[in-house]
């Protein structure tokens, strides 16, 4: 089966959804959901994506995520196989948990931002059949659903988790207050209605949720791809032969202030492993030798050249230690 057409450009903003595999349950309990929302904390961190929205159900979940660096797939890769890792160690078992890759859709967001947060929070409550109206009675239901950043939108959350960015607040009000009334005003008037339009109605190519200038773009982009193809994915076997090939460059590196960059921040791997590698106390020494490192980067050229060609080869390998 082809792989799913990615249009990636610096500042794009998507929706992001993926469904467990033959749509089992990706999350079996609470625990579960604050081990993915842990993993989503430091896939923000390590990309410099940033998450407007989601929401968590059973057997999927949805995101509005937005990527300055132009790192969708890097990202996203990294967020689901280091979930599925945590995941299947937790409840002794192997195998793919996620159906295949993501979905993203690329969104203008001026446009359809303020209607797809809205859209996406009210999944908790929303029929499954296509048509029926949104029972008034579960409102209560939504304002109690704690794995989605509605409550954070609307105001109801004691501490709204560092990563998640609420900058979209602004298109509900002028200040935080007014937009977070605006917001629950909003959402009350679903549920006084019955209905919520589906923004996906719109989606031109199954790819944009905008108006023709992105879509243009998206073309463009597209024409790009030979065969249309996302080419940082490759087989089984390629990612075998590109993992050798990127564990051999790692051996030669004589700075292991970048050895340590490499593992955490590129290949995924949990601080606190890397930390007792490199004979360090604990994960939080070596995430002040990362933050050093950059800092440094900012500053030196010849440095800043030789992590974005790290950078650019672990695209291409798809590391996946």
């Amino acid at each position: 089966m082809a792989r799913p057409i990615r249009v990636e450009f610096a500042g794009a903003v998507y929706h992001v959804m993926a469904r467990g595999n033959e749509r089992r349950p990706v999350f079996r309990d609470d625990e579960d959901r604050r081990r993915f929302l842990e993993t989503l904390g430091e896939m923000t961190e390590q990309f410099g994506v940033a998450v407007h929205a989601y929401c968590l159900m059973a057997n999927h979940y949805h995101l509005l995520v937005e990527t300055p660096r132009a790192n969708l797939s890097r990202a996203m890769g990294w967020l689901q196989t280091t979930y599925t890792v945590r995941f299947n160690r937790r409840h002794r078992r192997s195998g793919h948990l996620f159906q295949g890759r993501f979905k993203a859709q690329v969104i203008e967001v001026d446009e359809y931002a303020q209607w797809l947060v809205e859209y996406i929070h009210l999944n908790p409550v929303r029929p499954r059949r296509k048509g029926e109206r949104i029972a008034r009675e579960r409102a209560q239901e939504l304002d109690g659903y704690a794995w989605s950043s509605h409550r954070d939108y609307a105001g109801l959350r004691h501490k709204t988790a560092g990563w998640l960015c609420r900058d979209w607040l602004r298109y509900w009000g002028r200040t935080e207050r007014e937009a977070q009334a605006g917001y629950r005003q909003r959402i009350r008037q679903a549920f006084e209605s019955g209905t919520i339009e589906n923004p996906w109605e719109r989606l031109q190519g199954g790819l944009v949720l905008g108006g023709e200038a992105l879509w243009k773009k998206a073309q463009s982009l597209l024409g790009r791809k030979p065969g249309q193809e996302d080419v940082r994915w490759f087989g089984r076997q390629r990612r075998q032969h590109a993992r050798v090939q990127w564990e051999q460059r790692l051996a030669q590196e004589p700075d292991k202030r970048v050895r340590i960059w490499v593992r955490v921040r590129l290949a995924g791997e949990r601080k606190v492993d890397v930390a007792r590698d490199f004979g360090y106390r604990d994960g939080g020494s070596v995430l002040q030798v990362i933050k050093r490192l950059e800092a440094a980067r900012r500053r030196d050229r010849a440095l800043n050249k030789r992590l974005t060609e790290l950078e650019n080869f672990a695209a291409l390998s798809s590391v996946e230690r």
